[in-house]
């Protein structure tokens, strides 16, 4: 189960802010990126993959081997913008990785079949 630092309240209501038009604003991105990656963690528990969204934050996906040392042999990294998108459906996998909105390295470096996240109570 993941750490929850962000609430489901707090979080669904930046998620929603941010798809608002008109309602966007750095702190609400801030913070449905994170806690958007707290959701990730806990649809796709495990420590093979890497999540990383510079500076905002990082988690660990997906089951299989782990890493305790050093770079993970799995890491995906994309802006925070891209992440947002990918989480909510806004953007598909495929299109982010073909137009370079993601950096993939390792054989286990994807995050097609858990996205996009499914979010009770969010319109999208």
């Amino acid at each position: 189960m993941a750490r929850r630092r962000i609430s489901q309240l707090d979080g669904k209501s930046a998620i929603e802010s941010c798809l608002s038009p008109g309602d966007f604003s750095q702190e609400k991105l801030t913070t449905a990126v994170r806690y958007l990656l707290e959701e990730l963690a806990e649809v796709a528990p495990g420590n093979s993959v890497e999540v990383r969204v510079p500076p905002l934050g990082a988690t660990q996906c997906i089951e299989g081997p782990r890493h305790t040392r050093g770079t993970p042999p799995n890491v995906v990294e994309m802006a925070p913008e891209t992440w947002f998108d990918l989480a909510t459906g806004r953007l598909a996998w495929a299109d982010a990785i073909s137009n370079g909105l993601v950096s993939a390295s390792g054989v286990r470096a994807t995050l097609e079949e858990v996205l996009p996240l499914r979010l009770k109570g969010i319109e999208i």
